[in-house]
């Protein structure tokens, strides 16, 4: 495949019959691909370890092949294949055997992001033009603000999608028949070291975009903590409209001032002071735009209050950090203040985030099971100073020395679980040796949580609150980050004597993480 063609591939209308295209990996965000390229007559070979079933079923129908088996070494189908391009689902680490045989052969390799912007315009708007694209990633927050974002764009008339590492693949919008002016694409870092590798003839160029925040994370997956926020950092590449950073988080500043963007795109700032010309921020208890107005150098627009998100249960701070990022973003595409305050009333967190599952006998438990790194439980322990703190599981290479050290300090106590809790501990023993620990060595997934509601139970009192704030990844113990979240709730509500189970949630499918990209994450 010349290089020509590949540069020639950059809508849906453009010649994609017979393109040789090998597809890594087959879960949600693997399918979208198979069954777009199959629509488009390419020849797909899929590879994967393991298949589900349904997929396994669907591949043969849309007329793509299904390879499986042991992805230690390259198949020799996959070398016989011959592929022009490789398309990776994004728990392809860059150092897995499959993607450093296909770099070193100088074959292309794609992300499912670049794949549906190559194709956008298969649906345009009245006016001939493809839904504009904005981007949000960063340690924290990616999902909430990208669920924000949508439904402030949503409440002002736009027909707007929640897309990406959010749960719903990019290509699947990208081809709804219906349309939408705007596309809300929560990426991981996964996602955007593959959109690192590229050099297209037509790069995806966002109307906006953000990087919420920057911590470790991930760093078994990229391999260090300069190649996660190099990865990051892609995010702004080619920028429209607004650069939107977070004030509070020098290094996403610096994403902002090192990118690449088109001639105009502006820097818009966030944090929770108060803000400059070009800024969103909080004044006196109001939050304020004076970014997106005429008379900026003056005056400022009201967004709401936080007197008012705290009745909405929207008050924390870095609840109020990513309502103003979504604010930014929306206010880029002129939703009007009052429609950014509407939607907000309107809004209501995912589950197993900072959610109160009890209160009872003046305790409170609370839910931060999404919490999967240690930025993240800083954030819940700000947010409650003096929890009983139930924490751990897989530390995905991070090191947890400083969280503990910073505000597990502060911690009335510590409940440990996970694989990793031997570190955790050590962490407690070296900078907070004044905080009680108590260690849960259950290794059956049943058993855990009774016990850690078992032990909270006994140190909690009148006035306290008990916060499982895991600051890891939780496959070790638990099928999911939700999984592990219910199972809490339901410990405590059993404990409590309200009989019932904790299942009301439905979010059975949720990926660890919201950086893991839809559950298409290859383990092992």
């Amino acid at each position: 495949m010349t290089s020509e063609r590949l540069s020639s591939l950059t809508s849906w209308n453009a010649d994609w019959k017979g393109l040789r295209v090998a597809v890594l990996g087959i879960s949600v965000t693997g399918f979208s691909v198979a069954d777009t390229l199959a629509e488009l007559g390419a020849d797909v070979l899929a590879v994967t370890e393991k298949a589900d079933e349904e997929y396994a079923r669907l591949l043969p129908v849309i007329g793509a092949r299904l390879w499986t088996g042991s992805l230690e070494s390259v198949p020799d189908d996959l070398v016989d294949f011959e592929p022009d391009v490789v398309v990776a689902s994004p728990g392809f680490a860059p150092r897995h055997p499959l993607i450093g045989w296909a770099r070193e052969r100088g074959i292309a390799v794609w992300g499912d992001v670049e794949l549906a912007w190559r194709v956008r315009d298969k649906v345009v708007r009245a006016d001939g033009t493809p839904a504009d694209w904005i981007l949000i990633t960063g340690t924290n927050g990616k999902t909430t603000t990208t669920r924000l974002t949508a439904t402030m764009l949503v409440q002002g008339g736009l027909r707007a999608a929640p897309v990406g590492n959010i749960g719903t693949p990019v290509l699947d919008a990208v081809r709804d028949p219906a349309g939408f002016d705007v596309l809300v694409v929560e990426l991981s870092s996964h996602q955007l070291w593959y959109l690192g590798l590229q050099d297209s003839p037509d790069p995806l160029s966002p109307h906006a975009a953000v990087c919420l925040n920057l911590a470790d994370d991930h760093l078994e997956w990229h391999g260090s903590f300069d190649e996660y926020r190099a990865a990051k950092a892609h995010v702004y590449d080619n920028t429209r409209v607004a650069c939107v950073y977070n004030k509070a988080d020098a290094a996403t500043q610096a994403m902002v001032e090192d990118a690449e963007v088109v001639e105009g795109a502006r820097a818009i700032g966030f944090d929770l002071g108060v803000p400059g010309p070009s800024d969103l921020g909080v004044v006196e208890g109001i939050l304020v735009d004076r970014a997106f107005l005429e008379e900026r150098h003056r005056s400022a627009l009201e967004l709401t209050t936080v007197e008012e998100l705290a009745g909405l249960g929207l008050a924390a701070p870095h609840m109020v950090a990513n309502i103003l990022a979504a604010a930014a973003l929306a206010r880029s595409v002129d939703v009007a203040p009052a429609d950014i305050r509407d939607a907000l009333r309107g809004f209501r967190l995912d589950p197993h985030r900072i959610e109160v599952v009890a209160r009872h006998e003046g305790i409170t438990w609370v839910d931060d099971s999404k919490a999967t790194n240690p930025h993240a439980a800083a954030s819940s322990l700000i947010a409650y100073p003096g929890a009983v703190w139930v924490v751990g599981g897989l530390l995905k290479g991070v090191d947890i020395s400083g969280l503990v050290a910073g505000r597990g300090a502060g911690a009335k106590a510590a409940i440990v679980i996970g694989r990793d809790r031997t570190q955790v501990v050590a962490a407690f023993e070296r900078h907070a040796p004044a905080v009680p620990v108590f260690e849960v060595d259950a290794d059956e997934t049943e058993e855990v949580m009774a016990r850690v509601v078992e032990l909270a139970a006994g140190v909690a009192r009148d006035g306290d609150v008990v916060l499982l704030a895991p600051a890891a990844a939780s496959f070790d113990q638990f099928a999911s980050y939700a999984d592990r979240g219910r199972r809490f709730a339901a410990a405590v509500r059993n404990r409590i004597g309200t009989g019932d189970s904790g299942d009301h949630d439905t979010a059975t499918t949720a990926p660890d993480d919201p950086d893991s990209a839809g559950g298409d994450v290859t383990r092992g």
